[in-house]
């Protein structure tokens, strides 16, 4: 990775606001590089964004954060691990399960968890109606898992009172608020404003009611 996209990084983190450990720059520029060699053979994400790939994922990934709860984040349909990865690089004491149904995107992220050496993250590999989990999860994130209705019925058992379900949507996603099922309330509706990315973003923030 060039210095100019370092530089963008650190201005990107710097205009966030994010709340970030010492090495966080580093580890994310590290997880960027395994990300790029990975992503020949395995089609992590698609060519196109490698050239934007710091606001397009990581500054992305990243503007969530101040709306997570204290605690674990569970992240649905994670594939290359976004935005759940980035969040757990910033913030080491983020206990992170990272879940999707794709053999070859969860190999990789146990290479980054083994590489890497992050005891904050956990790889698993299942269907999101499929996983379980002696707990009830803090956060629940999806960025490219479906619509909301479907988000809300995949997860619903991994959720309890206190629970935060925060879906990452491009345009206001006011169909799919419409048909949210009654024990689901929409706390907020966040427009999110990531440096150097363009296009609308919008976070639906979420809650068992």
């Amino acid at each position: 990775m060039c210095n100019g996209e370092r530089v963008r990084l650190e201005r990107g983190l710097q205009a966030l606001a994010i709340r970030s450990a010492p090495g966080t720059v580093e580890r994310l520029l590290r997880y960027a590089s395994l990300l790029r060699k990975w992503n020949r053979s395995y089609n992590l994400v698609s060519a196109s964004d490698l050239q934007v790939l710091v606001p397009r994922h990581l500054l992305d990934s990243l503007a969530i954060q101040p709306y997570l709860e204290p605690g674990s984040l569970l992240d649905v349909g994670s594939g290359a691990g976004l935005p759940g990865l980035p969040l757990a690089l910033a913030d080491p004491a983020l206990d992170c399960t990272l879940l999707d149904s794709s053999g070859k995107k969860i190999r990789f992220l146990r290479h980054v968890k083994r590489s890497m050496a992050l005891d904050n993250i956990q790889p698993v590999q299942a269907r999101a109606q499929d996983f379980q989990s002696a707990r009830a999860f803090d956060n629940i994130t999806c960025r490219a898992f479906g619509s909301l209705p479907e988000f809300a019925a995949a997860v619903r058992h991994l959720a309890g009172p206190g629970s935060r379900l925060l879906g990452m949507k491009g345009r206001l996603p006011s169909a799919e608020l419409a048909e949210l099922p009654p024990w689901l309330k929409v706390d907020a509706v966040e427009p999110i404003t990531v440096p150097d990315l363009h296009g609308e973003r919008h976070l639906v923030i979420m809650s068992v009611s």
